[in-house]
């Protein structure tokens, strides 16, 4: 387990493009006490300032089983991890929380955050507590970029979530 330090959030600067596009993160809404979370790999979101406050984006679709604690529970985390988990963050992302019980499958530890009720990782070297303060819908109509429409085949456009980044904890190569 990598030892995390709290970050100041003006001092936050991952790698933004690396963290999304190739190390990913996973997503776990819901709350930890009572098991009543559920966690699932994206690769798509953003991190910035919106209404003079630090905002992590993250984009659910609405069948996937996380969509659901996402609009039940306002908070949620998001979590990085070291290279030799990158097969537990494959697993999340190919299969739902109805059908299978992914902490069991993968070997994560979900453990308590500070901030939010929802969980994070033991093994996580990135931890990053967030409170959702707005919710939206992708509109079709709104895509200026013919290579946008491709990724909806289904039609089946993202739920956007912003939330609050309320703390950051990292170990060192994450800072």
């Amino acid at each position: 387990m990598a030892m995390l330090r709290e970050i100041p959030l003006l001092d936050f600067g991952p790698r933004i493009f690396r963290l999304w596009s190739e190390e990913w993160l996973l997503l776990k809404a819901g709350e930890l006490e009572g098991g009543q979370f559920n966690a699932m790999t994206v690769a798509w979101g953003g991190f910035g300032i919106m209404w003079s406050l630090p905002v992590a984006m993250v984009v659910v679709r609405p069948q996937r089983h996380t969509c659901a604690f996402m609009e039940r529970h306002r908070d949620f985390t998001l979590c990085g991890f070291p290279p030799d988990w990158r097969p537990a963050l494959d697993y999340c992302g190919a299969h739902s929380g109805r059908d299978v019980d992914k902490m069991r499958e993968t070997g994560l530890t979900p453990l308590a955050s500070r901030h939010v009720a929802a969980p994070g990782y033991a093994q996580a070297s990135l931890w990053i507590e967030c409170r959702t303060i707005s919710v939206g819908e992708l509109d079709p109509d709104g895509f200026l970029d013919a290579r946008i429409a491709p990724n909806y085949p289904q039609h089946d456009y993202h739920r956007t979530f912003l939330g609050e980044i309320l703390a950051v904890r990292a170990a060192e190569e994450q800072a």
